[in-house]
């Protein structure tokens, strides 16, 4: 029987408690620091084509959640942020060893749609929606100025 080592797990610790300030409660220096960390780890582990291919569907979802949006339209968006966990698990598992970074990206995202989706009555799901986009937007910011490919 061989014992094959594996790889330390890539994680990018990003506690609930700041995804929260910067989900639910729009807390701008909470979303620029986790932002700049996470993009800052991801340079090296994520590309930007991995990144964009994510960012892309969450732009046409926001193109589909404005204020002026029916409310089935709306509900339609919704129903994409949520069904957007699963594709990103997919898209990481099939980059392999190479989606390490896209996997911990992407645990990181679905905290974040948790919390968007999340009826918690403090504020509407549209802008914590904007609030997630903020924050994702600032990610791949980061991640290019640390030199992600």
């Amino acid at each position: 029987m061989s014992k094959r080592k594996s790889k330390p797990q890539f994680s990018l610790n990003v506690s609930h408690d700041d995804l929260r300030r910067i989900i639910v409660e729009g807390d701008g220096q909470t979303l620029v620091a986790s932002a700049n960390e996470i993009g800052a780890k991801l340079g090296r582990n994520l590309t930007t084509n991995q990144i964009r291919a994510i960012f892309g569907t969450v732009r046409q979802i926001e193109m589909n959640w404005s204020e002026t949006a029916s409310a089935n339209k709306q509900r339609q968006a919704q129903r994409q942020l949520v069904l957007l966990k699963p594709k990103m698990v997919y898209r990481a598992s099939r980059e392999g060893h190479r989606g390490r970074g896209l996997q911990a990206l992407a645990d990181t995202l679905s905290q974040a749609i948790d919390l968007v989706t999340d009826a918690d009555g403090q504020t509407d799901a549209r802008v914590r929606f904007g609030y997630f986009v903020d924050f994702f937007e600032a990610i791949l910011a980061y991640h290019k100025v640390a030199g992600g490919r």
